[in-house]
């Protein structure tokens, strides 16, 4: 079944010659994955796009941080208007579907240290805070994020706010700290919401290899830093023969930290796909399974019809009453998601096998 689209979206992409091209493509992915598919996306996608009337946010909407609390999916998601700067706005859900709370303000911005504006290639903002990316650690009161700080160059930034003033809407964010080097190019990097081995651990690359600093605290005081190295290092003969850097933070499951991660097929270049890992509980530097395949790719409109098309890019994920959430920015323009009944999902990505995307229509679920 097609995703019906609105009349005014239906003209757009009649006019750009879309429409036959997006119902021949679901049809032959429907007849490829009906033998098998664990991961299916949402089929009223987009969850979360642009609102023409909040300048903050009209141009782009994409790359949403998740997180469940009190049963419900909360997001902080990446906005970008006119004066071309991202912030972070705040939507949740209660089925893990639809978006049925949204502020008209944005609730994160990155100040700006007055550096001269860098153009960011890869969301197409000239400064502020890119990507986020939620993890509470173990019971902690504290709600932690790490983004991309654009600010006269791309840096991994460190806040965090009390849960209570999270849920309770009171903004109320920790002054950031930039956590990677000055002057070095760094994204993607993502915190373990349980510690190991008493510390905690940060997983800030996974080429060549999965790197993880372990800390006794997150206070990064005096200047302190994590040295991260990032070689590209081609994987022959494979469809993430570009490995770029980690989605969500990862998820705990009893198989294993559950971790999505983004690539390119040097076949298929300035497509970004999604891919998935197992790594050991106790030494998650240790890759047990990884999909031979990409478990999400850019095939529909919203993820070829944006500021960047051929753009699929995970940045959440929640396990809500055993179903996996998968949010993901489509086309650097629109918030997206798909899901999978965990345990399925697990069980495949053990076998190795290709856990095939489709659409889903949402039916009975409030």
């Amino acid at each position: 079944m097609i995703k019906v689209i609105s009349k005014k979206t239906k003209k757009q992409v009649k006019k750009r010659g879309f429409l036959k091209g997006i119902k021949e493509k679901v049809s032959k992915t429907r007849k490829l994955n009906d033998a098998m598919a664990a991961l299916i996306k949402f089929e009223e996608n987009p969850i979360i796009s642009p609102i023409r009337e909040n300048e903050w946010e009209s141009w782009q909407t994409f790359n949403p941080g998740a997180i469940l609390f009190e049963d419900r999916v909360h997001f902080l998601y990446r906005a970008i208007g006119s004066d071309g700067i991202s912030r972070l706005g705040y939507a949740s859900s209660g089925n893990g579907f639809k978006v049925d709370k949204r502020l008209s303000y944005p609730v994160y911005e990155h100040r700006l240290s007055g550096l001269s504006y860098f153009y960011s290639s890869s969301g197409g903002s000239f400064g502020g805070c890119e990507d986020p990316r939620l993890t509470r650690v173990g019971n902690e009161d504290i709600l932690y994020m790490t983004y991309t700080a654009c600010d006269g160059g791309l840096g991994v930034a460190l806040t965090s706010i009390a849960l209570d003033d999270f849920l309770s809407e009171r903004w109320k964010w920790k002054t950031p700290v930039l956590i990677s080097p000055p002057g070095e190019i760094h994204k993607n990097w993502v915190i373990f919401p349980e510690k190991i081995n008493g510390q905690y651990a940060i997983l800030h690359s996974v080429c060549p290899e999965i790197s993880i600093e372990y800390l006794d605290n997150l206070e990064f005081a005096g200047g302190q830093y994590i040295y991260s190295r990032y070689q590209n290092t081609a994987r022959n003969k494979c469809w993430d023969s570009w490995i770029r850097g980690a989605g969500p933070p990862p998820i705990k499951t009893k198989y294993g930290w559950l971790l999505f991660y983004h690539a390119i097929d040097n076949s298929d270049p300035g497509r970004y796909k999604v891919g998935a890992m197992l790594l050991d509980l106790d030494d998650p530097t240790k890759i047990l399974y990884r999909s031979p395949e990409p478990i999400l790719e850019p095939e529909e409109f919203y993820e070829n019809q944006g500021f960047k098309a051929g753009v699929v890019y995970a940045t959440g994920a929640a396990v809500k009453n055993g179903e996996l959430f998968v949010y993901y920015g489509g086309s650097d323009s629109y918030a997206c998601v798909a899901s999978a009944n965990l345990e399925e999902f697990l069980q495949e990505l053990k076998k190795e096998l290709k856990p095939k995307l489709q659409k889903r229509v949402l039916k009975n679920k409030k």
